[in-house]
Formats: C-alpha cells, structure tokens, sequence
C-alpha cells in the first residue's frame, strides 16, 4: 500500500506534519524522495547537518524519526538540494528570481555524489564540510539534464523499486509538485492526500495518476512537472476533511497529530482499502 502526500501550497502546506501522525497511524515507512532548504533561511538546519559532514533537511530528519526504524534522514532522501538566495535578485541556475541552486546530494549512503552549480559562490561553510573536491560541476541547463540521466534518474528508480516492494510506504511529495517520483509505477499509488492549510483532500490513486496525465505541466526548477492545483481541477474528492490547528509541542510528537488527524486518516486508509493494488496494510 503506498500512500502519496501532496500539497496545494508551495510553502507550509501541512505535509510533513500530515506524514509524521500517518507514519504513527500505520505504522509505514517514510520516504521524501526530494527535498532541499536553503543556506540562509534555513541555515539553522542546515547547519545541524553540515556539522556532522552531510546535507539533509528537517522534513527528511522528521519522517526517519517518526518511522522509528533507525535509518537516516538520507535513506528516505535521495536527492537533497540546498539553494541560497540569488545575489542581486538575479535569476540563477535551476532557480527563481530570488534564489539559485547551490550543490545537490545524489545517494543515500557515505558513496552519495555531489553536483556543484558552477556558477554560485558555495558558501565556506558548505565547501569545509562537504566532500565538494570531487563534485560534479555544472554551468548549463543542459548540463544540468545530461547528469540527470546519468545520476539522478537511477537514483530514483532504486528507490521506486525499493517503495514498491514495501508493505505500507508513505511518500511525501515537495513545495506543491504533484508526482514527487516519476519511476513510481503509477499503479501501485493507493490513495492520495492533497494538504493544505485547514484540511486535506482525499483521492483514489489510480484517479489521480489519470489527472496527472492529463495536466499541463509546469516549468519548476529547470524542468517541466506537474502542480497539484493543476492536477486537482479534473478530480472530484472522495471526502474533505478539516485539520485542527497544532501547537508546537503536538507537531513535534507524532502520537498526538495521529490523534488529532484521526479522522483524516480513517478517510485516507477507507480510500486506500476501497482501490488501487490489493496489498497487505
């Protein structure tokens, strides 16, 4: 059974905090199978990370500490990607007007690969903690794409073989991108969570990896994806159902967001049992 997390919302949709009390609820393992934070607004977390030679974020950090199966934040991250903002508001490579990507994390293990954007200044703190000497450097879109299919593309179809060879997987999505693992075998999606602010959305898998065909797409980080509101204009909801504000001290213990949000996940498990692949739950 693999249950996918999307958000509406590009910032603070509610998805990891929704992954965390459904890791609890089901007892499932967490992946995120991209992530990134960046160095000057979360510099807090990345720090944590860069202090111990590795570049992961919080979202990873909380979903391996919620699955409560030892594994590091990386073995449910293969690609983390760390951005800084762009100087002068410029457009940098692979970024927005205020942002550009800085280095990319490519693995789950000590034998990961590195991918430097050539154009960015790396920050000292990343290039001393980093084994940066041996990274991949790009300069070009283009670049960009042939190491994608060199590096990045096997990475992910490790991890979709290894998902979908799991009981129970819960998959959390990033920003507001609606199929965060492509190589996923649309098939085997049971049920999907679209969160935002004050609710979640409930849908059948195999419905919404329909509307994921037929959504136009998008151009996100120097590439073409699908968005979940894009997405959710040819699908009608199995149920809606309201998320009650948390306070800090309850996002951060995964058994007291499983009972507030409850009964969001009766709807969810309810779908998940109704259609999509027979597996055990």
């Amino acid at each position: 059974m693999i249950l996918l997390v999307v958000g509406t919302d590009r910032v603070d949709a509610g998805k990891t905090t929704f992954s965390v009390g459904l890791l609890e609820r089901t007892g499932a393992r967490g992946y995120k199978p991209r992530a990134g934070n960046d160095f000057w607004f979360d510099h807090d977390d990345c720090q944590r990370a860069l202090t111990d030679g590795r570049l992961y974020g919080k979202d990873a950090a909380r979903l391996a500490t919620a699955e409560n199966r030892d594994r590091a934040p990386e073995a449910l991250n293969p690609v983390h990607r760390l951005w800084r903002p762009t100087p002068d508001a410029g457009a940098g490579l692979l970024g927005r007007h205020d942002r550009e990507f800085v280095v990319d994390r490519i693995g789950r293990g000590e034998d990961a690969t590195y991918v430097r954007n050539a154009t960015a200044e790396v920050p000292a703190a990343v290039s001393e903690a980093l084994p940066l000497e041996d990274a991949i450097p790009v300069e070009t879109v283009e670049e960009f794409n042939t190491v994608a299919e060199q590096r990045y593309v096997p990475a992910f179809a490790d991890l979709a073989a290894e998902i979908e060879a799991t009981d129970v997987a819960v998959v959390e999505s990033y920003s507001d991108i609606a199929q965060p693992l492509q190589s996923l075998d649309p098939a085997a999606v049971t049920a999907v969570a679209a969160v935002e602010p004050g609710r979640v959305r409930i849908y059948p898998g195999d419905r919404y990896c329909r509307a994921c065909e037929i959504a136009s797409s998008s151009p996100k980080d120097g590439a073409l994806e699908k968005r979940v509101p894009d997405v959710l204009e040819y699908l009608d909801p199995l149920d809606r159902v309201s998320l009650p504000p948390l306070e800090s001290a309850d996002r951060d213990d995964p058994a007291a967001i499983a009972d507030a949000y409850s009964t969001a996940y009766n709807a969810l498990l309810a779908a998940a049992r109704q259609g999509g692949p027979k597996r055990a739950e």
